[in-house]
């Protein structure tokens, strides 16, 4: 099976920016993760954007990265729903016969050209046999925040109900529900923490730290050596990837991997690349005075298009910093490699590389760029590699194109 990215991709910028669509957080898991899961394929073939494929084989040299299979294989777009219809209709295609929702590929399976292109109108030129599958694909960044809640609870019936965990807890631990909790076996809890998994499962992964008088409410996962700081107030519908500090109120947000929001203040229906830190006190508006629908910049429309939800708050692009007491309105995108600060509202769109306060944006240095995130990864014991520096240069190149 190869699972791949479509012309689709530039819908979830700022964060596919610098990874492939199947690899965004949703859940407990990747999109790419769950659907090796449900669809049996342990295998690692992927066909992702050009301008990522050398970053992708640096990063996993044992995948398969935009190399077409010598025999006929299923391939499945990053952005199926997985939702069991959706599935079992994947599963029984057969050879020469090709999902499409509107004008949009979302499983085949056959042997295609070398020069084929993933966009419908090839396939019916093909040859192939079309099957319509309508609304089946995510379309944006705000689909996935709008569908994490579900999917927290998906991973946990599918994935996590029936491994083996280790569920000894300190004094003063409070846990509710507890066959709704999944705790691995180095995880530390600090007492006074509450466990309340009365709406939704908790998973707690491995290395986990959650400090004194911290509520964790489900559905919510904490990823790998996470650290939730003392007092912070986790909201259900919340996935912390692996490798994050997270402090103060969050609500229905996402965190990749490797972000730090050690402080107080709110963030709401949010999702949040790797390598961002949010200053303390800084605050996020996910519900609109009007109680109307929030819009957001779309890279791909290059314009506002509807989220189709009243609770949209912020996505925030790899290696983007947020100084203190800064306040982001609601539908904000704030772009790849951004360093912001000052009491100016944030809102609608902050291009990829923008400096200093939003009033007055000037153009991040790519020099300087290069160095602090050579020396926020250096800190946790990795490299800024040349194949990562070549693609946020090409990034920094097209935002000064457009100055």
């Amino acid at each position: 099976m190869i699972i791949f990215d479509d012309l689709q991709a530039a819908a979830f910028y700022p964060l596919t920016l610098s990874r492939s669509v199947g690899d965004l957080r949703c859940g407990i898991l990747k999109l790419r993760q769950r659907l090796q899961e449900l669809l049996h394929d342990e295998d690692s073939a992927v066909w992702i954007e050009p301008r990522l494929v050398r970053l992708y084989r640096e990063r996993h040299s044992d995948w398969n990265v935009n190399r077409h299979p010598a025999a006929e294989t299923l391939w499945v777009n990053s952005r199926l729903r997985p939702l069991p219809e959706n599935i079992e209709a994947v599963q029984s295609l057969k050879s020469g016969e090709c999902l499409v929702s509107g004008s949009a590929p979302v499983a085949f399976r056959g042997l295609p050209a070398p020069e084929f292109t993933l966009a419908a109108d090839y396939f019916a030129q093909a040859g192939y046999k079309i099957i319509a599958l309508e609304s089946c694909l995510y379309r944006n960044l705000s689909d996935l925040i709008q569908d994490n809640a579900r999917l927290l609870a998906f991973d946990f019936d599918h994935f996590f109900h029936d491994k083996d965990e280790e569920f000894d807890t300190e004094p003063g631990v409070t846990v509710l529900n507890p066959y709704q909790v999944w705790i691995a076996e180095d995880v530390q809890l600090k007492p006074g923490v509450v466990l309340d998994a009365s709406e939704g499962p908790i998973v707690l992964d491995g290395g986990v730290r959650i400090l004194p008088n911290s509520v964790i409410m489900g559905p919510a996962y904490i990823g790998k050596s996470s650290l939730i700081k003392a007092g912070a107030k986790i909201y259900g519908g919340t996935s912390i990837g692996p490798v994050c500090k997270v402090g103060g109120e969050v609500e229905g947000s996402i965190f990749q991997a490797y972000s730090n929001k050690q402080h107080d203040g709110f963030l709401g229906h949010s999702f949040i690349g790797e390598w961002v830190n949010i200053g303390a006190d800084t605050n996020n508006s996910d519900l609109k005075n009007t109680y109307k629908n929030v819009a957001f910049h779309s890279y791909l429309e290059n314009a506002r298009i509807d989220s189709g939800t009243m609770f949209l708050g912020t996505m925030v692009g790899d290696h983007t910093k947020l100084g203190i007491n800064c306040s982001i309105n609601t539908g904000s995108v704030i772009g790849v490699g951004c360093n912001l600060w000052d009491s100016d509202l944030i809102s609608d769109f902050i291009p990829d590389f923008s400096w200093g306060p939003a009033r007055e944006l000037t153009s991040y240095r790519f020099d300087a760029f290069c160095q602090v995130a050579a020396t926020v990864k250096s800190r946790r014991g990795l490299s800024f590699t040349e194949a990562e520096e070549e693609l946020y240069s090409r990034i920094h190149a097209a935002r000064l194109a457009q100055i």
